[in-house]
């Protein structure tokens, strides 16, 4: 629900500027971007996870991906 009122609001605030002077929000929307990029790397850094075991997971899971799909395509090509 957090999310819904200033969607809404931005949608409302885009509508009535349609038929107005646009403002340049190229710097903001930028600097915005930067900002929510800063605090989701902090919650990111926050999570404890060993590293190793999910570099291994990680790796069989992309070789069997990949096998799989040759595999498939060995079969219907």
């Amino acid at each position: 629900m957090n999310v819904f009122v200033p969607l809404i609001a931005g949608v409302l605030f885009g509508y009535a500027l349609r038929r107005g002077k646009r403002p340049n929000l190229e710097k903001p929307t930028s600097a915005v971007l930067l900002i929510m990029v800063f605090f989701l790397g902090v919650e990111t850094g926050k999570v404890n996870v060993n590293g190793l075991w999910l570099l291994l997971a990680s790796t069989v899971f992309a070789v069997l991906t990949i096998a799989g799909s040759l595999l498939l395509a060995e079969v219907v090509g």
